[in-house]
């Protein structure tokens, strides 16, 4: 049986051989293409509808930024700090967040298309309401996260630590959860048919759902 997550394939950002390298703290306009952001910090930054595309951020640290409707196409995150940015309402295609902490990161009621995370902090992240499509989670640990109402279609979980997720009001219907880790999720009975789970996972979420196990 070949699960959708081996089966998914997440379109890499389009990044030029070339890249300019740009302050972003001396920006002035709200469309940045072709950069280079490295080594720096962006501190309290409180903006709307800026654009990046065809960025690479590399070791950069965000403090306190809040990114409302931020629009990221073809875009890197190595080695980055974003955590409590917000980027709510946010559109994001071809993007990767690589050895990123995001602790935090508000991305409720984004769209996000061919997204990976990967070696990435994302604990009590946000995706409410989020529209999720043709993304990846690799070796990322996402507790307490929220993914509360989130719709999401073609959607991958590797090896990744969900412990007390709230999936509340979200259907995980595809959704293969069999190589990550967890003791307890917040969910409903309708939430999980269709998942595809290991089978110690599925005693697990009979428990979940009070049933009574008979040894």
């Amino acid at each position: 049986m070949i699960h959708l997550s081996q089966k998914l394939k997440i379109q890499k950002p389009k990044i030029p051989t070339q890249l300019t390298p740009f302050d972003y703290n001396e920006r002035e306009d709200s469309y940045i293409n072709m950069a280079l952001i490295s080594d720096c910090s962006i501190s309290q930054e409180e903006v709307e509808k800026v654009r990046f595309e065809e960025v690479v951020f590399r070791n950069v640290t965000f403090l306190d930024g809040s990114f409302r409707f931020v629009q990221l196409t073809d875009v890197i995150f190595e080695r980055c700090d974003l955590s409590n940015v917000d980027f709510t309402d946010g559109i994001i295609h071809r993007v990767e967040f690589r050895d990123c902490k995001l602790l935090g990161l508000n991305l409720a009621d984004a769209a996000l298309r061919n997204v990976l995370f990967e070696n990435c902090n994302l604990n009590m992240g946000s995706f409410g309401y989020a529209d999720l499509k043709e993304m990846r989670f690799e070796n990322c640990s996402l507790r307490s996260a929220d993914f509360y109402e989130t719709k999401f279609n073609k959607l991958g979980f590797k090896e990744c630590d969900l412990e007390d997720v709230n999936f509340t009001g979200t259907t995980l219907k595809g959704v293969d959860l069999s190589t990550c880790k967890f003791n307890h999720l917040n969910l409903s009975l309708d939430s999980v048919a269709g998942c595809v789970v290991s089978a110690d996972q599925a005693i697990g979420f009979a428990r979940l759902l009070g049933l009574e196990i008979k040894e």
